[in-house]
């Protein structure tokens, strides 16, 4: 169940960064992963793709230091049940010495509409654009 208030999932693929910024931004980790789908790929790290337990350890791990994040989709591509977003995204990080660390990229994310009619991410690469 989501701690955020109102927090509900999307059939309108071009609302899905907006609604991936405000879960990621509230550090609920159950939240944020309601917007993967079970079999879901993260390539967090370039060239070191995560899924299963792995992918869901990274976020849990990413929230507790707090970041926060800004993005805009640059494009939308849907066809089907399939969505190809292109986006612009910055994550701020603190540092245990109060210095924040700032991470920017283009990332290139797929996502699969399921049964409900919902979009959800079945491949998050953010630094899609470098690899």
């Amino acid at each position: 169940m989501s701690t955020i208030e109102d927090f509900e999932l999307t059939d309108d693929a071009q609302l899905q960064t907006q609604l991936y910024v405000r879960a990621f931004n509230s550090g609920d980790f159950e939240t944020l992963e309601r917007l993967y789908t079970e079999e879901a790929i993260a390539v967090w790290e370039p060239g070191q793709p995560l899924s299963g337990q792995a992918r869901r350890d990274h976020i849990a791990e990413t929230l507790q230091a707090k970041p926060r994040m800004t993005a805009k989709d640059r494009h939308v591509y849907e066809t089907g049940d399939a969505t190809l977003l292109v986006v612009d995204w910055q994550v701020e990080i603190p540092g245990a010495d109060g210095e924040i660390e700032v991470h920017t990229g283009v990332g290139l994310d797929v996502l699969r509409r399921g049964e409900d009619g919902k979009w959800r991410y079945a491949i998050d690469d953010p630094y899609g654009e470098e690899q």
